[in-house]
């Protein structure tokens, strides 16, 4: 008996060292500089207009930038990251100036955005664009102009952002 309770004691401290651990919280969004490269392309970010994300992953000091939200939440979707995600951020097109100057510091969570999907937006990087908005009107008005519906992160379709784009090459027009 005495064998079978010393060997309880450090089991039970185990669990109940897990059981007081906090969960880490996710790191606040970074503002968007001149020197932000993209993820994929390593262009510069903010030299594309559009809506931007960023992504944090477990262990990094720096987010991945996304020149376009769309690249982001496939991102989100691949099973091939570096890490475990900690947070993701994407621009609120609630409050930019406008489509080309998204906003440098005005970040929201993504998982509480409302992204309009299958609009005629393209973004920074000439692909249909998912466009992030904190307000719901907003995102309503969107679709009023430009098509489209609206939709939260998890409904948004592998195919929006993962499927394949045709672009228009310049000079050339789409039959």
């Amino acid at each position: 008996m005495r064998k079978a309770l010393i060997l309880l004691v450090p089991v039970a401290a185990l669990f109940l060292s897990a059981c007081s651990e906090e969960k880490a919280e996710a790191p606040p969004p970074v503002p968007l500089t001149e020197q932000a490269l993209s993820h994929y392309c390593q262009m510069w970010v903010s030299e594309h207009g559009g809506p931007k994300a960023q992504i944090h992953l477990e262990g990094m000091p720096n987010p991945l930038f996304f020149a376009q939200v769309r690249d982001a939440v496939a991102y989100l979707r691949s099973s091939e990251r570096e890490a475990p995600v900690t947070a993701v951020y994407v621009s609120n097109m609630s409050v930019a100036k406008s489509w080309d100057e998204p906003g440098m510091s005005n970040w929201i969570d993504a998982g509480s955005a409302k992204f309009v999907i299958g609009s005629d937006a393209k973004g920074g990087m000439g692909a249909p664009e998912v466009v992030p908005f904190a307000d719901e009107t907003d995102a309503s008005n969107f679709v009023a102009k430009r098509g489209g519906k609206v939709a939260t992160l998890d409904e948004i379709p592998d195919d929006t952002v993962l499927g394949a784009v045709e672009f228009d090459l310049p000079g050339e027009t789409t039959r």
